[in-house]
């Protein structure tokens, strides 16, 4: 698998040599100042007006208050924002993407990224690392795109792409709260194969994938996994999603031992409001423990956005996750949370800076449920945070296109 990235990630710098001019003025697209692309997912049924090369960068600034003091600095069972009481650049990246249009048929991405929230997104709980994983976590995109001349038009991609699962982003600035819900930080935020999608209609697009596993830095196994994704829009404001993933995640590849994986995702988008429920669901036969018993696990969002007023936005998440046998997590444990996010935004010329105050509460129960707490780490069964945020963002496409 990594000398089939390197040489793809080799042609992507080429491509993206040829003409990196500033982005002509058009539809914004995914690394766009504010665009959401998780949370706005109309926008994957549209098409870009005009092709166009960009480019940009971002700066991911964070602090959170953690009323436990623990002394290890930890955000227990957490592979985004991990630490606390400290202030930590969560998230820096840069980025050069061309959109694949019917003026110009070929599309690229390339993003490098580092930081706190780059250690540990793209792994599965006590499964071995790809090779080289340490450098590949510094990759948030790197593929090729090809917008064929078929029917409406076949868009297929080809690399490390945004994930087809999910309703937020591994970036915080794409997102309504500061930190990830726990059905966002298990499962998978980027995916390393190929896809296609294929736009039926207004209402209808479907898309199909194959992947090296779940989690894309993961290395539990050699064979490929596969997935599927139906987007209805049933009229405006309503959007519905269900995206399915099947495939070995254990070092036995038996088709018994195989994951099945379900994705829905309902929103309600108006101008000024967004309300979006999402709910996950996993299972698979446990193929190292006698008998093979059947694991579930699920997790359940519901993610609601207000613009109040001019630059300002608050944002509500309440939130559970089931993890009764530590397949996902690492811990046995039922978690509820709720999330609650004021921001502001300050646009100016081709930059925005985002600032934000969130406030956390996280309860975990179960025989492997906590959070660490004062000098002896020690867990307990909830967690307060306020945490303070500040994100610088730029892109070329806004010199002509107001962010």
């Amino acid at each position: 698998m990594i000398s089939i990235a390197w040489w793809l990630l080799r042609i992507t710098l080429v491509v993206c040599s040829i003409r990196p001019t500033p982005a002509l003025a058009g539809e914004p697209v995914r690394l766009a100042q504010n665009e959401e692309p998780s949370q706005d997912l109309s926008a994957q049924t549209q098409k870009p007006q005009s092709p166009q090369w960009h480019y940009g960068g971002f700066v991911d600034l964070g602090y959170s208050q953690d009323f436990n003091y623990p002394d290890n600095h930890l955000f227990r069972n957490r592979g985004t924002t991990p630490r606390v009481n400290e202030l930590e650049l969560n998230m820096g990246g840069a980025y050069i993407m061309k959109s694949a249009t019917e003026q110009s048929r070929w599309g690229a991405e390339l993003l490098g990224q580092g930081g706190q929230d780059s250690k540990e997104f793209g792994f599965g709980t006590n499964l071995p690392h790809v090779p080289g994983s340490d450098v590949w976590r510094h990759f948030g995109r790197a593929n090729l795109s090809y917008l064929a001349p078929v029917g409406n038009g076949l868009t297929i991609q080809a690399g490390l792409f945004n994930s087809f699962i999910g309703y937020e982003s591994l970036y915080a600035k794409d997102n309504f709260n500061y930190t990830r819900s726990w059905v966002a930080d298990y499962s998978p935020y980027l995916m390393f194969g190929a896809n296609a999608v294929y736009p039926v209609n207004d209402r209808w697009t479907g898309a199909v994938f194959i992947i090296n596993e779940y989690f894309h830095l993961q290395d539990a196994n050699s064979l490929p996994s596969y997935g599927a994704q139906t987007i209805y829009k049933p009229g405006e404001p309503w959007t519905i999603k269900e995206t399915v993933y099947y495939g070995p995640d254990q070092s036995n590849t038996s088709l018994e031992f195989w994951r099945f994986f379900s994705d829905t995702i309902v929103e309600w988008k108006s101008k000024e409001v967004t309300i979006a429920g999402q709910y996950q669901v996993g299972t698979q036969k446990n193929a190292t423990v006698p008998g093979n018993p059947r694991l579930m696990y699920m997790g359940a969002a519901l993610h609601m956005r207000w613009h109040l007023k001019k630059s300002w936005f608050l944002a509500l998440r309440p939130e559970l996750y089931s993890d009764p046998n530590g397949l996902i997590t690492g811990s046995e444990q039922f978690v509820w949370a709720v999330t609650a996010t004021a921001e502001y935004r300050l646009p100016y010329e081709w930059t925005n800076s985002i600032f934000r105050l969130e406030y956390r509460h996280d309860n975990s129960t179960g025989p492997g449920g906590g959070f660490f707490k004062g000098a002896e780490n020690r867990l307990t069964p909830s967690q307060n945070l306020l945490i303070f945020s500040v994100i610088w963002t730029f892109d070329s496409q806004c010199s002509n296109t107001p962010c």
